[in-house]
């Protein structure tokens, strides 16, 4: 089998791991930092805080920034649900921007227009939550531009996204936001086993951050509201959550980041055998800004209204012959939960007729061109 997504995992990935196991810490050591310090370094942002998962970050994020039961987040209908669920674990409520039918990320056009609507009925949204989708990232100055006119403060979900360019300036760099948030889940494009990690230019937001991953605990003696203590001393000074990563996840981490920018090259190497192989079939293929560098973390392709065969035709067939393709996303507001909130279909145009019609297929730095052949050579059959 052939599966849309995959961890690749050196030698030095594995010894970097064994290493910590041999160490005396497997938890708060000297590896998380390190990758937090890397990390930061690439994307050029000053502060980094490493996580457990994206999840936990979106959630943090949203705190940080003062999220609460009576304010708005908004993002957008075409992300996995953590990018909406992050809102209602504050009690906050949510409201999506539908998407740009070229890019699949919000559309800043629809962005104004909500906005001057929003604006006008006193819901304006605290945050807004703009999805990198696929590793392409957002028309960020848009999006940033608005964001200061009206407000609203801007995390950015680059869980595709690392090693991502918005016009030269690297994905994460916080340029245009306050955050960003970045996943390392096995499919994604560097992986530390589950993990996440925040970005952010601003010192104070990094110090919440980094309280709110750990119960709200500072060490810090400078913070102490109770002075000339003893060397065990630590304060709770709000509440926080146990959001930690591990020494394993983060050597691995660490050791995943040398190959960053060769993984995102090799990529875009797969993506350009696909469009060249994929040209004279019925497939919609990705499109591109031509102010975005993407870290190409899915090849999405929609089929095209003159295919023989319809979307989940074509998708079961692929799976039946070992092409594990995948459908990436369901819009959020079509999920049950949801719906029960009030949303209902056709509520987002763009972000369903897309899903109507998306499939991804494998892609990841270890794919070979003999099987990525295998999976064009498919398509072929199916669809000329």
């Amino acid at each position: 089998m052939i599966p849309y997504g995959r961890q690749t995992i050196s030698e030095a990935d594995i010894e970097a791991v064994v290493r910590v196991l041999r160490s005396e810490y497997l938890t708060q050591g000297p590896q998380v930092p390190a990758f937090e310090e890397a990390v930061a370094k690439y994307v050029g942002a000053p502060h980094a805080v490493a996580v457990n998962s994206a999840t936990s970050a979106l959630h943090m994020a949203c705190l940080a920034l003062g999220l609460g039961s009576e304010d708005w987040l908004w993002t957008s209908p075409n992300s996995f649900v953590a990018s909406a669920n992050c809102a209602l674990y504050c009690g906050a409520q949510v409201d999506f921007v539908d998407i740009d039918r070229m890019t699949l990320n919000i559309c800043p056009e629809a962005l104004a227009s909500k906005l001057v609507n929003a604006k006008k009925t006193g819901k304006l949204p605290k945050i807004l939550v703009p999805v990198h989708f696929a590793g392409q990232s957002c028309e960020m100055e848009a999006i940033g531009a608005l964001a200061r006119q009206y407000g609203i403060k801007v995390i950015e979900d680059a869980s595709h996204a690392i090693g991502g360019l918005w016009q030269n300036g690297r994905v994460g760099a916080c340029q245009h936001s306050e955050i960003t948030v970045f996943s390392f889940h096995p499919v994604k494009i560097i992986t530390t086993a589950e993990g996440g990690m925040l970005t952010t230019r601003d010192a104070h937001i990094a110090e919440r951050l980094a309280d709110l991953r750990s119960h709200g605990i500072t060490r810090d003696v400078s913070r102490f509201k109770r002075q000339d203590q003893g060397a065990w001393y630590y304060e709770q000074q709000g509440l926080g959550f146990n959001y930690r990563m591990t020494e394993l996840q983060a050597a691995l981490g660490v050791s995943q980041m040398c190959e960053l920018d060769r993984f995102v090259t090799r990529r875009h190497e797969l993506v350009a055998r696909y469009d060249r192989g994929l040209a004279d079939l019925p497939l919609i293929k990705p499109c591109q800004h031509p102010d975005s560098y993407s870290a190409f973390h899915l090849y999405v392709v929609q089929v095209a209204d003159q295919s023989p065969i319809k979307r989940r035709e074509l998708f079961d067939a692929l799976r039946r012959v070992g092409v594990m393709v995948n459908v990436h996303y369901i819009p959020i507001h079509l999920q049950p939960h949801y719906l029960h909130m009030g949303f209902k279909a056709g509520d987002f145009p763009n972000a369903e007729t897309y899903y109507n019609r998306a499939i991804s297929l494998p892609l990841y730095a270890g794919l070979t061109e003999s099987d990525q052949d295998y999976v064009i050579a498919r398509l072929k059959e199916l669809l000329g």
